[in-house]
This record gives structure tokens, C-alpha cells and sequence, in this order.
């Protein structure tokens, strides 16, 4: 059962929302907000039931409603399973906070995961690890590498990134932020270890140890990139590769967020990003990465490099040298 079906407690609350969303598949969304509304009288801390109060109200039109909803849901969801700060966010009715909202987006692919890949490969046409492969494979032909020591592939979902690097690769490991989604790639045994975490907290914990690390369609929710490429440079060997993608906007703003509450980034600004991590940009690529109701979601491939020299740790010995000295 997903979140979007939690039940109330009560038996005819549940009863309206169900006819709500029959409703709203209808595409009589007033309705469905209208009964929503009714329903919540009934059962008036009913966390799924404000959301979907809020969603079947933004769908006919009334955003302050909405926004009224998404208020309430916010002060019920302690654990931010439904993303009610984002979705204020959305609507420039509250901050969007910093870095990944957990709750949700682990709520979110835990329920996604069993049909996650006929979903976004099937019926969205989703192209990133098909091209951030490609991209790769290019770069380890022009620099002369045959293969990769070790790789972390982040967000590694059911493993569509991992299958096409395994070749490439002496050990993979996959990390992801959803249960779900582990144990949906666990049966495939592409990687050789598996851990469920965070994004930032995965690299704060790691020094020095990968050559490659991949992120398809991971960095969208996670906000500033700057936390992340932080975290990121001390995770790699000196000369290290790291290949990622982004949603993509043409404006000054280093980033925003979109009403499908994930993030797109401006493209200047992360090319800057990534010129202040101290990141060598090998490849920065414009493409359509997936389709989104039926229209193309365009975002920036990267494939980037740590100096293989280690700037920080010569720094350090010269340093050290002239104290010494």
C-alpha cells in the first residue's frame, strides 16, 4: 500500500477519498477536492487525506486552497513523507530547505520501485544511463584507461546505471536512499555491495577510495550542488572520474524548484559549481534526457575529473615543509 493510499481510520472518510479519486481520474477534480474536503471534517488529521486534498485542488485551479492544505499536511507529517514543504515551495508559499528532502524522497521510491523501470524506460522514454555510459566509455578511450578499480554508483535505484558500467569496473558498489529499491536490484546481482543511505552522508564517510562515481538522475533532489561536489572530492582518488546528470533551466538562478518537486539547475552555475569544486569539466553536454506528459525534460550531462594530482594534500606537505624549514 503506498502513501497515497493510507488509510483514515474511518470507514466512510476512506470511502469518500476513494470516490475522489475515481473523480479525478474523471478529471472533475473540483469534485474530488470538494469531497475531499468533506471527508477531512470527518477525520481532520488525516495526513494523506490533506494531500490529497491539496493535489485534487491545485489540479481544478484553487492554489490558495492548495496551499491551505499543504499547511496543514506540514504541521501532521513529521517525517515529511509527503513533501509538503516542497510542495509550498513549489508555489512560493515557504522555503524549500537545504539538500535532500529524506522523507520524501525515500516515501517516494519505495512505493515507485516495483514498477519503476517500466514506468520511466517504458512509457517516459529515460535515456540518462545510456548516455552518461556513453559519455564515459569516450573519456576512458581518449585518457587510455581499460578500466576502473573501484566505482560508487549513487542513487543506484533497480540498477540500470550499474549494468552498463559493470564491464567497466572491478568492483561496484550501489548505494540508495530506498529500501525498495535495494531490494529490487539485490536480484539482479550487478553490484558487488549494496547499502541503503544518503547521498552526502554516503561520501562524507569515504576518503580517497573510488575512481568513478555516477549519480543518474540523483542530483535533482538533492538542491545546491555545492554540498555535494564538497563532499564528493575527498570521496575520489586523484585523477578520479564522476559522471552525473541535472534537469536543466537557461536562467541567472543557480537553481530551482520545479512543480515536480524536483530541481532544475541553471546550466552556467553548475558550470561554475564545478569549476570551484576544483573539478576538471572533461564533458558538458545538453540533452533530452526522459519525456514528462509528454513533453521533453532537457538536463546537462557531466563528466568531470579530480586533479590527479591531490591539490590539498601538496598544499599540506608545503606547508609542512615550511614549518619545518
Amino acid at each position: 500500500m503506498t502513501k497515497a493510499f493510507f488509510s483514515s481510520g474511518d470507514v466512510i472518510a476512506d470511502r469518500r477519498a476513494d470516490y475522489a479519486r475515481m473523480l479525478d481520474e474523471q478529471g472533475d477534480c473540483a469534485a474530488a477536492a470538494e469531497l475531499m474536503d468533506q471527508a477531512l471534517e470527518m477525520v481532520p488529521d488525516w495526513a494523506a487525506g490533506w494531500d490529497l486534498a491539496g493535489i485534487f485542488h491545485e489540479k481544478s485551479g484553487n492554489v490558495a486552497k492548495a496551499i491551505a492544505a499543504w499547511r496543514r499536511l506540514e504541521a501532521l507529517d513529521d517525517a515529511g513523507v509527503f513533501g509538503a514543504r516542497l510542495k509550498l515551495a513549489a508555489h512560493d508559499a515557504g522555503p524549500a530547505g537545504e539538500g535532500t528532502a529524506v522523507g520524501y524522497v525515500e516515501a517516494l521510491f519505495d512505493q515507485y520501485a516495483p514498477q519503476f523501470e517500466e514506468s520511466l524506460v517504458g512509457r517516459l522514454g529515460y535515456r540518462v544511463p545510456d548516455l552518461l555510459d556513453a559519455l564515459v566509455a569516450e573519456e576512458m578511450a581518449r585518457l587510455g584507461l581499460s578500466s576502473f578499480e573501484r566505482a560508487l554508483d549513487l542513487g543506484c535505484g533497480t540498477g540500470l546505471m550499474g549494468e552498463r558500467l559493470r564491464g567497466k569496473v572491478g568492483h561496484i558498489e550501489g548505494v540508495d536512499i530506498s529500501a525498495a529499491m535495494i531490494a529490487e536490484t539485490a536480484r539482479k546481482g550487478i553490484y558487488d555491495s549494496l547499502a541503503k543511505a544518503e547521498l552526502v552522508a554516503t561520501l562524507n564517510a569515504r576518503r580517497a577510495d573510488v575512481d568513478l562515481v555516477t549519480a543518474a538522475d540523483v542530483l535533482i533532489y538533492c538542491g545546491a550542488l555545492q554540498p555535494v561536489l564538497s563532499a564528493l572530492m575527498p570521496a575520489m582518488r586523484p585523477g578520479g572520474l564522476v559522471a552525473f546528470s541535472l534537469e536543466a533551466h537557461e536562467g541567472e538562478e543557480a537553481l530551482f524548484l520545479r512543480p515536480s518537486l524536483r530541481y532544475a539547475h541553471g546550466v552556467q552555475a553548475t558550470r561554475d559549481a564545478l569549476v570551484v569544486a576544483g573539478l576538471e569539466v572533461l564533458r558538458f553536454e545538453t540533452a533530452v534526457l526522459r519525456f514528462d506528459r509528454g513533453a521533453p525534460i532537457t538536463g546537462i550531462l557531466v563528466v568531470a575529473r579530480k586533479p590527479a594530482v591531490d591539490l590539498t594534500a601538496a598544499n599540506d606537505e608545503a606547508e609542512g615543509g615550511d614549518v619545518a624549514a
